[in-house]
């Protein structure tokens, strides 16, 4: 079974310097039927105006994930990591214990476009961590694995029973993935359009995928989305 949980339907939030739609509930946006997809409890798509951000802020026991679309976001953390991520950039956050960080838009002038992704860690307590790396140059018409629990493949590890994959298709293009977990799954949407499995879906939207071992993905004009193979 495939659920669409439609762009249109997000929380929505717009604080001049700062436009970003909640998939699931985050801040003043509450759903009681979308407060977490299995170990996924964040999906904010976030839009930041040049030299604006979040200030330092503390997290703990959440894996936090960054993914860029377009433009630069500069991170700093209480770890003494800092860096500038540029589009295909994913950067893994495993707050454990505790961390503070900024995240500031490293352009004066050009918005920066990024998805920030929170899950639920399989071990909590545990001493933080920092991981980053480049996806920009990801195989078109496959599914690239970027983070995972066990690092296979030169993936980010993580500290969830969980496959995140970049998926890139061309106009015509399509894509298989057979499920290693149990059947369930997660689709986002960035860029073009998707048939999963029948199901339509247009830029901002989710598809949680349930009991279905097989997933099909076709587009017609080309998409950029992620796919997370869920426990």
């Amino acid at each position: 079974m495939i659920k669409l949980r439609p762009s249109s339907e997000r929380g929505h939030a717009n604080h001049g310097w700062l436009e970003s739609y909640h998939t699931f509930s985050f801040a003043d946006y509450f759903d009681p039927q979308h407060v977490a997809y299995r170990t996924l409890r964040v999906i904010n798509e976030d839009r930041v105006q040049g030299g604006k951000g979040f200030g330092t802020h503390p997290h703990h026991d959440y894996e936090i994930i960054s993914y860029i679309v377009s433009g630069a976001l500069k991170h700093e953390d209480s770890m003494g990591h800092a860096a500038v991520m540029r589009p295909g950039d994913m950067q893994r956050i495993s707050s454990g214990t505790g961390i503070s960080h900024s995240e500031y838009n490293f352009s004066r002038s050009e918005p920066v476009h990024f998805l920030q992704i929170w899950l639920s860690p399989s071990h909590k307590g545990l001493p933080p961590g920092y991981a980053q790396k480049s996806f920009a140059d990801a195989p078109t018409n496959d599914l690239k694995l970027a983070c995972s629990a066990d690092g296979r493949n030169g993936s980010i590890v993580f500290n969830q029973d969980a496959d995140l994959y970049v998926g890139k298709l061309v106009a015509g293009g399509r894509v298989g993935h057979r499920l290693q977990k149990q059947g369930h799954a997660w689709v986002q949407l960035i860029e073009g359009d998707l048939d999963l499995n029948g199901q339509k879906l247009a830029p901002g939207d989710g598809a949680s995928v349930e009991e279905e071992m097989e997933l099909h993905l076709t587009s017609k004009d080309g998409a950029h989305f992620l796919l997370f193979d869920l426990s």
